[in-house]
């Protein structure tokens, strides 16, 4: 008999708030998580426990995501202190990204034996301490060295803290629980890029900044292995009581050959998302504009990128989700042509509808994971397209850095844009589903 939530799932189709901009959101919505063994939720949690579950989660994204994507402020910065050229930019945030996809594949299956909350811990002591170490780094291999690490750090979030939210929460609260948990995130990518900005206007040096995110991480890391004892010892209860483990083996794939076109689908459309939020600084440097201004821009575009979850989502609504990528995609192409084109307040300005468009279309094509992933191993199937992004990441940026150094940054600007159309092409191979009559 097939479970609960496929049965959900094959019925009614992607339903409206499928394509919601919180994708954790349609994952529970179509999936009964609770149900199954691996979240060993036999028994409901009380009340706070279920409260430091969701402060735990949320804290984890909103620091992790910050540092994650300030890296992207900082190589600004670095690139200007030590001299380096796009690809080498380009080469360093491919590391970081790297090594984020090599352990967050594996997750899922970490958190299943060291604990989820223990794990997170662990990733954000690592984010921590590559972070202050970056702060005295001498040169481009130390700060290779200290990326890397912080890599590491931030791939052991995602999966456990999903997870550590959905065994907490009972069917009537986990949705709206992981849609805050969900854009806790994008907080997160804004409170620390804008700090970054902020302090660099402020003209506090980048070694300062550094040092301060890496010292407060690595109290926070401290402070959540202390409040998390309570849960590691629930969690460890309700593991011991939980049903047999699921017949399901590896990674619980429904479909391979549909899984694989969400993976060509996400890949490109990665690695278009992580050269915009890369380059499109260095673009507003070119172009004349101080530097303070240039970090700003990278705000501007996560800002839209808020907005753009739930304008996409609302598009693949009444569109299709087909029709809706392509549009996202083709209005991301252009508004990339048009911040070279156009004069500088003119690209300023266009910065927060081209981050809407840009990381919108993340909000239609992780709606479909939920049907191609059987519900038992839900979290090693979000850790699989999760890193699958991250190893598409880790090359995007050095190839256009490449390209920037021979031709141009304008040229790699254009690139990209190309890239944008591309990502649109494997959206055909995805299952056309229907929605309810």
């Amino acid at each position: 008999m097939e479970p609960a939530g496929l049965q959900v799932a094959a019925t009614e189709g992607l339903n409206a708030r499928t394509f919601a901009p919180l994708t954790h959101v349609a994952l529970v919505r179509h999936l009964n998580l609770l149900r199954h063994p691996w979240y060993g939720a036999a028994k409901p949690v009380p009340s706070p426990q279920r409260r430091t579950a969701f402060a735990v989660g949320c804290t984890a994204h909103i620091v992790q995501d910050g540092l994650s994507t300030a890296i992207n402020v900082l190589l600004l910065i670095l690139a200007q202190t030590f001299g380096l050229s796009y690809a080498q930019v380009g080469l360093l945030r491919g590391i970081k990204s790297l090594t984020q996809a090599l352990f967050e594949v594996n997750s899922g299956w970490l958190a299943e034996r060291a604990g989820e909350a223990r794990l997170i811990a662990i990733g954000l002591a690592l984010s921590g301490v590559g972070y202050a170490a970056l702060s005295i780094a001498p040169g481009v291999i130390a700060i290779a060295l200290c990326l890397a690490v912080v890599g590491v750090g931030t791939a052991l979030h995602h999966a456990p803290s999903s997870a550590l939210i959905v065994a907490a929460y009972s069917e009537q609260g986990r949705s709206g629980a992981l849609g805050l948990y969900n854009a806790s995130g994008d907080f997160g990518k804004l409170a620390f890029t804008g700090g970054v900005s902020l302090a660099t206007g402020a003209g506090l040096a980048w070694q300062g900044i550094s040092l301060i995110y890496g010292i407060r991480v690595l109290l926070t890391a401290a402070a959540l292995m202390l409040v998390t004892r309570t849960l590691r010892a629930q969690r460890t209860e309700a593991q011991n009581v939980a049903a047999p483990e699921d017949s399901v083996k590896g990674w619980g794939i429904l479909n391979w050959r549909a899984f694989a076109a969400l993976l060509a689908v996400t890949g490109v459309d990665t690695i278009m998302q992580s050269a915009v939020l890369l380059f499109v600084a260095f673009l507003m440097l070119a172009k004349g504009l101080p530097l303070y201004i240039a970090t700003a821009a990278t705000v501007v575009l996560l800002a839209g990128g808020v907005f753009g979850k739930a304008g996409c989502g609302y598009l693949a609504e009444r569109l299709g989700v087909r029709r809706a990528f392509m549009l996202i995609q083709a209005l991301t192409a252009l508004g990339l042509v048009a911040i070279v084109l156009a004069p500088n307040w003119l690209a300023l300005a266009l910065l927060l509808p081209l981050g809407a468009v840009t990381q919108g279309s993340s909000s239609v094509t992780y709606g479909f994971a939920a049907d191609l992933i059987h519900p038992a191993k839900m979290a090693r199937g979000y850790a699989l397209l999760y890193a699958s992004g991250a190893f598409a990441a880790a090359g995007g940026p050095f190839v256009f850095g490449m390209i920037a150094d021979r031709f141009g940054i304008e040229t790699a600007i254009y690139g990209i844009a190309a890239c944008a159309v591309l990502a649109a092409l494997p959206i055909f191979l995805l299952p056309v589903r229907r929605s309810p009559a």
